[in-house]
């Protein structure tokens, strides 16, 4: 054999081992960290970024290479797949097998639940993190118990039932809420009674910080001489919400319902929670702001004011909640006590008139004028609130009729709608 020849068949011979080293290193970097381990749980928390998931996944052992693993879910398309929660995983699994375990296998999801839901809410929420169906959903809702579902991050299993579920969320309950429900005890306040004004708290207050001043002013209220209602929308949003909309604005007719949760019509507490509050809620209701104030209202930028007397409380109303619109009448509903308006821009406004709308003629004010006077094309404006899109509560209506269409008003006080029709 030639010289040649030799060199040839020695650097083919080299050229194939190192083929071969590269190859085995490179299968290597993707090849389990043990050949045989058991299995075990790891948590992915929420505040984990991918950048810090995959070193700690190296650094404990669960990958050889940081850049095989990447390339894995690379190749898989799986890149910013991996979500926080559990996962049962080995350290005898190779990079293919626990990319696939941490990107569709997942034992475990977070759930966040925020204070305030209805348990209604939460089921949807918890049903859309572990895919529950209706009857998942159902199951939840018979085993859960408004008002004790405690709001907090958990960790749940994904094959948790409805029950399961609710289960936790009421130990969780028992275990957080321990010493402020002896606290109600100490104070001699039935705990299921603090509960309930709890979430009332929950519901209307804008902030943790002003929930002391808002509990302070419903106890004032139910322990008031003579006895006050205490007129809480919440209460009517609770019961007239529905999938989609729990918490919709009231509807002026709605303020009539018959229902032992309207606070409107019954004296005292609704008869159960309407949400699920949380501990700075609980702790309010033992650990009241002492003040002199029955009212309060929040404006547009969230701001709560205060008010003692019911007149002072119009007067915040009037500063701070009320919108001013102005339009031309396109329909009147009698049965109703309805004003449709279509205003410059050409969009319909329902007018809701209740008892305690002012009406103005000609900027004079009567106690009520026949709707059936007023027909299309009568200019008004309307100084109240909104309820919707396109529904309007006015706390004053000014109406300008065209000059003879109506008399101007006299001295005495004419109808809003004919005796006898309502």
């Amino acid at each position: 054999m030639s010289k040649i020849k030799k060199i040839i068949i020695a650097g083919g011979t080299i050229i194939a081992v190192l083929i071969g080293i590269a190859v085995f290193v490179f299968q290597y970097q993707f090849s389990a960290p043990q050949k045989t381990a058991k299995e075990e749980r790891i948590v992915v928390n929420l505040t984990t970024t991918k950048a810090e998931l995959i070193p700690k996944l190296k650094e404990q052992g669960y990958i050889r290479s940081e850049w095989a693993f990447n390339y894995v879910l690379k190749k898989k398309g799986w890149q910013g797949k991996i979500e926080p929660g559990g996962y049962i995983v080995s350290k005898g699994m190779n990079a293919w097998q626990l990319a696939d375990t941490l990107v569709n296998h997942p034992y475990q999801k977070w759930v966040v639940i925020p204070e305030g839901l209805r348990k209604e809410e939460i089921a949807e929420l918890v049903a859309k993190k572990l895919g529950w169906g209706e009857d998942a959903k159902e199951n939840f809702l018979n085993n859960a118990e408004e008002g004790y579902l405690f709001p907090d991050t958990y960790l749940l299993n994904v094959d948790y039932t409805g029950k399961d579920v609710a289960k936790r969320m009421k130990s969780q309950f028992n275990e957080k809420a321990g010493k402020v429900l002896q606290e109600f005890a100490d104070a001699n306040i039935r705990h299921d009674t603090a509960i309930i004004l709890a979430s009332l708290i929950q519901r209307e207050a804008a902030n943790e910080e002003e929930m002391p001043l808002i509990a302070g002013v419903i106890w004032n209220r139910l322990l008031h001489k003579p006895p006050m209602k205490l007129e809480i929308d919440a209460t009517i949003q609770y019961i007239v919400g529905e999938p989609g909309n729990w918490w919709r604005p009231v509807k002026p007719e709605e303020y009539k319902i018959e229902s032992p949760y309207n606070t409107y019509l019954i004296q005292g507490r609704p008869p159960a929670p309407i949400c699920n509050p949380g501990l700075a809620a609980m702790e309010a209701v033992v650990h009241d702001q002492p003040s002199e104030y029955l009212y309060y209202l929040h404006d547009s930028e969230g701001q709560i004011h205060l008010a003692k007397t019911y007149e002072e409380h119009q007067t915040n109303i009037e500063q701070y909640l009320l919108d001013s619109i102005a339009g031309k009448i396109k329909d009147v509903a009698l049965s109703a006590r309805t004003i449709t308006i279509e205003d410059e821009e050409g969009r319909e406004i329902n007018l809701a008139l209740t008892e305690k709308t002012t009406i103005k003629l000609w900027n004079k004010e009567v106690k009520e004028i026949e709707l059936k006077d007023l027909g299309q094309g009568v200019e008004i404006t309307a100084t109240g609130r909104w309820t919707g899109k396109d529904s309007f509560i006015p706390t004053t209506i000014i109406i300008k009729p065209p000059l003879g269409s109506i008399e101007p008003p006299a001295e005495t006080e004419i109808e809003l709608l004919p005796k006898g029709r309502k």
